[in-house]
């Protein structure tokens, strides 16, 4: 993989209004992705992964502001022209939404939507981009792809649905697939599947993968590097094989304890995180898992400790001077 991001993210901060003050929901989040390197975001529901992934494209809505950079092979984002953003959209960078019932249109034949993009994007004729279509259905194994291409999305199971979100977001070939917990929804042999297949994605195209889960397990499976978000910051950042190895933040911690171990005598009780995620409308000036860290301190609850380097390519935000306890 190259040295050069394909995509770096500096500083991106994504803000909403509020009835007294504005709300941030990411906060000062910095990354970079190699060509062919899988990232994988993880977090509790209301950490920010989902807000961080539109940002990137400009897909949070009107209200939201965005700030800080997002620069796409040397061409910055934020603040671009819905028809700057419109040709990056699907052509250079596909997403892959979370529920696939909503990212489809039901009035519309699965044939439909996934030629149109190879059609607007990259000017194929409509027999060509019916072929690349099935192709692609093929290749995301689609079972009789020539009767799906006709089929309207409630005509298909849950598992063929995703497989055609997944279709539509490689029809462009783009070089940074966005995956949003593309198999939450889905069983666990259906999820393998997927999982297989974003893999081979990889192997067969060299695109860059972003996947947002809150599935540890998911990301042991796939991921080169792991960032960890909390309360809408990365908290933890390093290789996968690290982070699993030697988690260095108290929240890191918790999650991995939450996977147990196939071998060995299962625990009389297992690990759980006291209280609640935090509203992000009422952090305080410290720490936001402060609250609910076994090892807070005073400082922690005074100001917020930032992202710094620990070991080469491993970043924590955490005050603690050493090593912490792991989680039981």
């Amino acid at each position: 993989m190259s040295d050069v991001p394909l995509l770096e993210v500096r500083d991106l901060t994504v803000t909403y209004p509020a009835r007294t003050s504005a709300v941030r929901v990411v906060d000062g989040v910095s990354f970079g992705l190699a060509s062919g390197e899988f990232l994988g975001i993880v977090g509790e529901s209301g950490s920010g992964k989902t807000q961080l992934l539109m940002s990137l494209l400009g897909l949070n809505g009107p209200r939201a502001k965005i700030g800080g950079s997002v620069r796409f092979r040397g061409k910055e984002l934020v603040g671009a022209s819905e028809r700057a953003l419109a040709q990056v959209r699907g052509a250079r960078i596909g997403m892959i939404f979370q529920d696939p019932m909503t990212a489809l249109n039901p009035y519309l034949t699965v044939g439909t939507q996934l030629t149109e993009g190879a059609r607007h994007h990259r000017g194929l004729s409509r027999r060509a981009a019916r072929n690349r279509a099935l192709e692609l259905l093929e290749s995301v194994q689609v079972p009789e792809p020539r009767t799906r291409f006709g089929q309207y999305p409630h005509e298909l199971s849950g598992g063929m649905r995703q497989r055609v979100v997944i279709a539509m977001a490689l029809v462009c070939e783009p070089d940074i697939v966005l995956a949003d917990e593309p198999t939450t929804a889905l069983d666990v042999t259906v999820q393998a599947q997927i999982l297989a297949l974003l893999r081979d994605l990889r192997a067969r195209t060299r695109a860059a993968l972003i996947l947002v889960t809150h599935d540890l397990g998911v990301i042991a499976e796939v991921a080169d590097r792991v960032a960890v978000m909390y309360a809408g910051r990365i908290v933890e950042q390093a290789t996968a094989e690290r982070l699993f190895a030697e988690p260095c933040h108290p929240y890191t911690q918790v999650l991995r304890s939450s996977i147990l171990e196939l071998e060995g005598a299962l625990p009389e009780t297992l690990p759980t995180l006291k209280g609640s995620p935090p509203d992000p409308a009422a952090l305080g000036p410290g720490c936001a898992f402060a609250p609910r860290c076994p090892h807070a301190f005073a400082s922690c609850h005074a100001r917020r400790p930032p992202l710094e380097e620990v070991a080469p390519g491993h970043s924590r935000a955490c005050f603690h001077p050493g090593p912490l306890a792991r989680a039981t």
